[in-house]
């Protein structure tokens, strides 16, 4: 009962007028909405507006929250919504926004059974303990304005969200059955170890590689590479762009503003 009236409610937010304002921020910050199909624009736009009713934003810093702010990030979110069936990143409560880059005190294990402390500086943040992400908003901005680069710190957050949905952070998503379980599996694996091994050797890769850390991170580093260069993920790692075009149910070579091969 309880979930019926839910999607009630967020049914009805879907088919709200969308606000002109927020459109205009979003075709001024996101520049990759105007390539999307007229379909998937309205799809985007009624996303938008559940997320914005269910997710808190916090500004801190000496930042002032702004609608700006959080259209922006809600449409990049959101992206990773489209043609599937959503909950909305469901682990999600709070979305936390400095102005810019910072530092936090952390452990940090460097290998050989050594840990080490410090400072260390983040321009985005979310872990399956926690019920918050923490972004920087002028990487936010810069990764939306820039949708070619490979370089997305709000797609790479919120794809460890997706990650965290079947309550393990181990880089797979919750998959529709077990034969897309083994296959991820068998595919993701292949992909993480080739990146270490290059990474090892000092070879220029596609895949940023911070994915090389683990699973999740790998995941997280694919998903930013497969929405903002998917010609060159298509190109050099068909696989790998199979299995995550099969996950978000698109194909964004459609919608990119990557410059062809």
């Amino acid at each position: 009962m309880f979930a019926w009236f839910g999607e009630r409610r967020r049914s009805r937010l879907r088919s709200q007028q969308f606000p002109h304002s927020w459109l205009q921020i979003l075709k001024r910050n996101v520049p990759i909405f105007r390539s999307l199909t007229r379909e998937d624009q309205n799809e985007l736009l009624g996303h938008v507006q559940v997320f914005l009713d269910e997710k808190h934003f916090e500004a801190v810093g000496g930042l002032d929250l702004s609608d700006e702010i959080r259209v922006t990030i809600a449409a990049q979110a959101c992206l990773l919504l489209l043609h599937r069936k959503t909950e909305y990143f469901p682990h999600l409560v709070s979305i936390v926004v400095y102005p810019t880059g910072y530092n936090v005190h952390e452990e940090r294990y460097v290998g050989g059974g050594i840990w080490e402390e410090g400072p260390e500086a983040r321009v985005g943040h979310t872990s399956s303990q926690l019920r918050a992400l923490v972004l920087a908003w002028d990487a936010v901005l810069a990764g939306a304005q820039n949708p070619s680069d490979g370089w997305n710190v709000v797609l790479h957050e919120f794809a460890h969200q997706l990650d965290f949905e079947n309550r393990t952070a181990d880089g797979t998503p919750a998959l529709g059955s077990h034969r897309d379980y083994v296959e991820w599996a068998r595919v993701m694996s292949e992909e993480l170890n080739a990146l270490r091994r290059a990474d090892q050797a000092g070879v220029a890769t596609l895949l940023d590689t911070y994915g090389a850390q683990s699973p999740t991170e790998f995941f997280a580093v694919a998903t930013e590479v497969f929405f903002e260069r998917p010609r060159a993920l298509r190109a050099h790692h068909p696989e790998l762009y199979a299995e995550m075009s099969r996950f978000f149910q698109q194909d964004p070579v459609t919608f990119s503003a990557e410059a062809p091969d």
